[in-house]
């Protein structure tokens, strides 16, 4: 049988396809989407090449779904069931899973599948490995549109506050306000923070910041951010640094604007470049006990039922994020172009099927 799905055709080209319904194994699920939303990552593999050439490729790695068919083995859902797609989707019994890096299993980054190393989400139909891992209910109640977020925006900004180490009392610079970084704000005052910078200009997001915890708002439009944070402190910097935008000079700034005994968690994906750049002098020469750490989001069932009950209990609110609601699969591609183009009224599209 075959269905219809929005595939990158190659570097810099996207448009529909028609392919196979994916077969599902013993410990596996079939889903249909109900609600999804394209990611700046897609933009960064289609119009960058970031993880090589793609050719018709099924985009989309969020996504909300109902279970249409599952494997033998699989104990906990059911076809009907409403359910949550986590971004990453491991191999629950490999070694790296074991090692407490799942998201690393079968390679760097290897539990990234869809949309990188199989089809994925914006389809008629899509696959999802080990589903009594990696899917979760999705909480009756639960706007599906807000429930999308959970994919990936959410785990994605708090792993950012889990790398930095955020803990309460702790003074935070949040650089980057889309929405993972808007969704790392809220992680680090839902950890304590003290004082929480956030380094954007665009107004709807500056407001949602606020809405999220942050108590200073940076420009980068006004100069330094490392400077303005440095002043804004007297000199001393900030504990945690999260970056969650920017591109490869900015970890200059991170490292510029942390103190000694501090760290920076990194979840911005560096779409092009081949490196970084660390300044060597306040970096302490290499001894400034300044540490610097990045990550891929862990995926799986139990994260995603954690964050649903933030959710579910009202300790966290998604709807801030959701600027455009589209509708059909015929708006896949305006929501991906929106993505890409970046209107300034944007900070995340979603797609109701």
């Amino acid at each position: 049988m075959k269905m219809k799905g929005y595939a990158m055709l190659g570097i810099g080209r996207t448009g529909w396809i028609e392919k196979e319904v994916p077969v599902c194994g013993p410990n596996d699920a079939l889903v249909r989407p109900i609600a999804v939303s394209p990611c700046t990552s897609d933009i960064h593999t289609v119009w960058e090449g970031a993880i090589g050439v793609r050719c018709d490729m099924i985009l989309g790695h969020e996504a909300i779904g109902e279970v249409v068919e599952t494997g033998s083995l699989v104990r906990d859902f059911k076809p009907g069931d409403r359910v949550i797609v986590p971004a990453i989707t491991p191999d629950w019994s490999s070694v790296e899973a074991q090692a407490g890096y799942a998201m690393h299993s079968g390679g760097m980054l290897a539990g990234w599948k869809f949309s990188n190393i199989k089809d994925g989400v914006f389809a008629e139909y899509f696959h999802v490995n080990d589903a009594d891992g990696n899917l979760a209910h999705l909480p009756d109640g639960l706007d599906p549109a807000c429930a999308v977020m959970l994919s990936d925006m959410v785990p994605t900004g708090f792993h950012g506050a889990e790398l930095a180490g955020v803990q309460y009392g702790d003074s935070v610079c949040v650089i980057g306000i889309g929405p993972v970084g808007l969704m790392a704000v809220a992680a680090a005052q839902l950890k304590g923070a003290a004082r929480l910078f956030a380094v954007g200009s665009r107004p709807n997001c500056v407001a949602a910041a606020r809405h999220y915890g942050a108590t200073d708002i940076v420009s980068y439009r006004s100069g330094s951010i490392s400077a303005q944070i440095l002043e804004a402190t007297s000199g001393r910097g900030v504990d945690r640094v999260i970056i969650a935008g920017g591109d490869n000079d900015t970890f200059l700034e991170a490292v510029q604007m942390l103190r000694p005994g501090g760290c920076i968690g990194n979840v911005n994906y560096l779409g092009s470049g081949e490196f970084v750049r660390i300044p060597r002098s306040e970096w302490g020469c290499g001894m400034g006990h300044k540490t610097i750490t990045g990550g891929l989001m862990p995926g799986g069932r139990l994260r995603m039922e954690k964050l649903a009950a933030l959710l579910q209990y009202g300790r966290l609110d998604t709807a801030p994020l959701l600027t455009h609601r589209l509708s059909g699969f015929e708006s896949l591609e305006t929501a991906l172009l929106l993505m890409k183009d970046k209107p300034k009224e944007l900070i995340k599209p979603v797609v109701l099927l």
